[in-house]
C-alpha cells in the first residue's frame, strides 16, 4: 500500500512503497542519492547500481524507512526496488530543485506546465484552494446557496468598457466581467447567494497586480439594513478563510515564510472623504479615485494608527461607482473597498433595489436601459434591499504570501501578452 512522504515518520523501521517524481539525483558510483517528491513533500532515497533516469521521471520505490539526521526531514528510505514508471525524455527547461520564482518570471511562466511542479511554485495554489474552501464552508453554514451564472453575456455589468467581445452565432456577445447582475437576480430567488468563477477584464495593463482573467469570489445578500451588514459578514468570512488556509496549507505557508495576518474584531473604517484628507496631510495629491500609491499609503496609515493590515474605505462618490450602487443624498454611496496591506482586494456595497431608481441611475451614467432589459425586469417584482461584494482570489493570495507578482497565484495566468500554456 502506498505511503505519502508526510506520513513516513509513522513508519520508521518499516518497509513502505512510495510513488512520486525524481526531484533531484546524485550519483556517487556505488551509492546513489535520490530525492523523491510526491504531493505531500520530499524524501531522500538511497540506492545503488541503477541507471538513473532524468529528473521529473515518475517512480515507484520500495524500501526501509530509517532515521537520518542529515537527510531532509530527518528520514531516508533505503531502497530495495526502484521502478521507473514513466521516464522524462529530456531535461526540464528549469531545474525544479533550484527554482527561484522571484527571478526570471517570463521563463517560469512560459514553462508553467513543468515549473508548477516545484514546491514553492505550487504552494500558492494550495493556499488559494484552502482559502476558497473556507469561503464556501462559511457561506454554506450561513445558509447561502452557491450559484452558477452565464459567462457569455449580452452586456457588461459595468457598461461597455473593459469587455472581451466574442462572436455568438449571428450576435455580438461578451465574456462576463462580473456575475453582478445575475447574482442580484438570484437574491430574489434564494436571498443569499455566492459564486466562485472566473471573470474577464480587457484592460491594457501589465503590472504585478493585474490579470485579464481571474477568480472572483462573489457574495450577494438580501434584506440588509445597509453596507455595514456586508462588512461585518466579510470580517467573519475572512476569519474562516484564513483559519482554513493555516490549518490545511500550513506547510506551504511556512515554506514561503509568509507573515500570516490576524483579523481584528472590527476592521478599521475610513470614509472616502476622510481617506483623501489623510492623503493630503501626507502631501500626496489625490483625485476622487484612489491610485495604487494612495492605497499603499492608506494601508501604511492603518498599520501605524490601528496596527491593522486591513482597512475599509467607505462612502465612495457616486461618480466613480457602478450604476447599481445605492446613492446617498450627499452624493456618496453605500459602498466600500477593502484594502489589505495597501492593496484593494474587495469592492462592494448596497445596491439600488427599486426599478425606477435603477432607470434613473442608468440614464444619469449615460447608459442605455434597453441593453439591461433582462436584468431590469426582476426589479418590477419587489426586490429586497440587498448588497454584496467580490474578493479577487489571486490578489488576496498574492498579498497573504508576499508574492512579487499576482501571476504566481494562478496556475496558467492570462494577461496582455500571454495565451499559453
Amino acid at each position: 500500500m502506498r505511503v505519502l512522504v508526510k506520513d513516513l515518520h509513522q513508519h520508521v523501521g518499516e518497509e513502505v512503497e512510495l510513488l512520486g517524481f525524481l526531484h533531484w539525483r546524485r550519483d556517487l558510483g556505488k551509492v546513489q542519492f535520490l530525492l523523491l517528491r510526491d504531493r505531500s513533500g520530499v524524501v531522500q532515497v538511497v540506492t545503488g547500481g541503477m541507471k538513473l533516469p532524468l529528473p521529473e521521471s515518475s517512480l515507484r520505490v520500495r524500501g526501509l524507512v530509517v532515521e537520518s539526521p542529515k537527510a531532509p526531514g530527518g528520514l531516508e528510505v533505503q531502497a530495495k526496488e526502484v521502478e521507473v514508471l514513466s521516464p522524462a525524455l529530456e531535461p526540464t527547461p528549469v531545474e525544479i530543485p533550484k527554482e527561484a520564482w522571484r527571478a526570471h518570471p517570463d521563463t517560469l511562466l512560459e514553462y508553467r506546465y513543468v515549473t508548477l511542479r516545484g514546491e514553492k511554485a505550487r504552494a500558492p495554489l494550495k493556499v488559494q484552494a484552502a482559502l476558497v474552501r473556507g469561503f464556501r464552508r462559511y457561506l454554506d453554514r450561513q445558509d447561502f446557496t452557491e450559484i452558477f451564472t452565464p459567462k457569455v453575456v449580452r452586456a457588461g455589468a459595468e457598461g461597455g468598457s473593459g469587455l472581451f467581445g466574442v462572436d455568438y452565432f449571428e450576435k455580438r456577445a461578451y465574456l462576463a466581467q462580473s456575475p453582478q447582475l445575475y447574482k442580484q437576480i438570484m437574491v430574489g430567488v434564494f436571498e443569499r447567494v455566492y459564486e466562485v468563477a472566473p471573470v474577464w477584464r480587457m484592460e491594457e495593463h501589465h503590472t504585478s497586480r493585474h490579470l485579464n482573467e481571474y477568480l472572483s469570489l462573489d457574495v450577494e445578500m438580501g434584506f440588509i439594513q445597509d453596507e455595514e451588514d456586508l462588512m461585518r459578514l466579510e470580517e467573519e468570512l475572512l476569519q474562516e478563510m484564513l483559519e482554513e488556509a493555516l490549518a490545511s496549507a500550513g506547510r506551504e505557508i511556512a515554506l514561503l515564510e509568509a507573515e500570516w495576518p490576524s483579523i481584528p474584531k472590527e476592521i478599521p473604517r475610513l470614509t472616502h472623504a476622510e481617506a483623501r484628507k489623510i492623503l493630503k496631510e501626507m502631501g500626496y495629491p489625490v483625485g476622487q479615485d484612489l491610485s495604487e500609491e494612495a492605497e499603499r499609503l492608506l494601508g501604511q496609515h492603518a498599520k501605524e494608527r490601528w496596527g491593522s493590515d486591513w482597512l475599509f474605505i467607505t462612502r465612495y462618490p457616486r461618480a466613480i461607482r457602478p450604476f447599481y450602487t445605492y446613492p446617498e443624498p450627499d452624493g456618496t454611496t453605500r459602498s466600500f473597498d477593502l484594502l489589505f496591506r495597501g492593496l484593494e482586494i474587495t469592492s462592494g456595497g448596497q445596491r439600488i433595489h427599486r426599478y425606477q431608481d435603477l432607470l434613473e441611475s442608468l440614464k444619469a451614467k449615460g447608459m442605455d436601459p434597453e441593453a439591461f432589459q433582462g436584468y431590469l425586469e426582476v426589479f418590477k417584482y419587489g426586490m429586497p434591499p440587498h448588497g454584496g461584494f467580490a474578493i479577487g482570489a489571486e490578489r488576496l493570495t498574492q498579498k497573504l504570501l508576499g508574492l512579487p507578482n499576482v501571476r504566481y497565484a494562478r496556475a496558467f495566468p492570462r494577461d496582455r501578452h500571454r495565451l499559453t500554456p
